[in-house]
């Protein structure tokens, strides 16, 4: 059997990984450049590798109908742009603590949402092995049990930055239900594709509407770098990865995959900043991928694949 329909739901995992990889450059970015504009710039290093994928794959457009690219545009505008701008703006309001804490509501947005759209049916197994897979996430997040700030930090639940950060859930959320639908029609290349190449094209209005484009003599080659590292490795890779994962993945399960989050963010912490990785993190990893692997097996059972 495909190896990428047997473990579609690690690939998702993987991809979640990827996503926290550009927590360091996004903060850093957001010290002299508007939210919308490191949006726009990571979508243009992006629709640069996608846009000839998607000219080769143009007959499959054909293929969609009126509800397919309604979901293309929610997508596109919603979980690529204003899901982006939102969770890097809410960079200025919260610390990162109360923003990961948050992002722990998304696996219930999707859920309900995939049973209503998508009419997604779970069993005792997907919740026993989701439960195990939230515990797994929360450990590694907050080892300590409770949720608790980085060094120099204070636990600052300022109410714009909470409500920038759940709409960010929600459109991200959603996108995972939406994203699965479209994938019922075509391939995860003509999915990536659109969804960036949509969302370049509104966050240019968008920063036009703005007047958020920087003068451009105090951007530096740093900023340049740092947009290209967002753009490649949490942008246009880890989304190609996603959605060929989603393509063999129930969204329930895919939503609780997406868990790999937390776990991403704290290797990346761990190499490059020297964080220690606390014992209870390590316990909550082995928790999760054991989790996810429940989920693997559920997840093919349902779809017939054997994992």
């Amino acid at each position: 059997m495909n190896f990428f329909k047997k473990y579609a739901p690690f690939l998702v995992l993987f991809a979640a990984m990827l996503w926290a990889t550009d927590a360091p450059f996004r903060l850093h970015l957001t010290e002299g450049l508007s939210s919308n504009f490191i949006v726009l710039g990571e979508h243009f290093i992006a629709i640069l590798f996608v846009l000839p994928i998607l000219l080769l794959n143009w007959r499959e457009l054909k293929k969609l109908k009126l509800k397919e690219w309604l979901a293309v545009l929610f997508i596109a505008i919603g979980g690529s742009a204003l899901a982006s701008v939102a969770f890097t703006q809410a960079f200025h309001y919260l610390n990162p603590s109360v923003a990961i804490l948050l992002q722990k509501l998304q696996p219930f947005m999707v859920i309900g949402l995939a049973a209503v759209v998508l009419k997604e049916t779970l069993g005792r197994r997907f919740w026993l092995f989701a439960v195990v897979s939230i515990i797994g996430a929360y450990l590694i997040s907050f080892p300590n049990f409770i949720p608790q700030t980085y060094p120099g930090e204070t636990f600052n639940a300022n109410l714009l930055g909470v409500g920038l950060a759940l709409i960010a859930a929600f459109f991200w959320g959603a996108s995972t239900v939406f994203g699965k639908l479209v994938l019922n029609k075509t391939n995860f290349k003509v999915m990536t594709g659109l969804r960036f190449s949509v969302a370049f094209i509104f966050l240019i209005f968008l920063n036009l509407f703005q007047q958020s484009f920087p003068d451009w003599s105090t951007v530096t080659s740093t900023d340049y770098l740092f947009i290209g590292i967002i753009g490649i490795t949490s942008g246009v890779v880890s989304l190609f990865i996603y959605y060929k994962g989603l393509e063999n993945t129930s969204a329930s399960v895919a939503t609780m995959a997406e868990l790999g989050f937390p776990l991403g963010a704290v290797v990346v912490n761990w190499i490059f900043l020297g964080a220690i990785l606390l014992p209870m993190q390590i316990f909550g990893m082995a928790i999760l991928l054991l989790g996810v692997y429940g989920l693997a097996k559920y997840n093919g059972e349902v779809k017939g694949v054997s994992v």
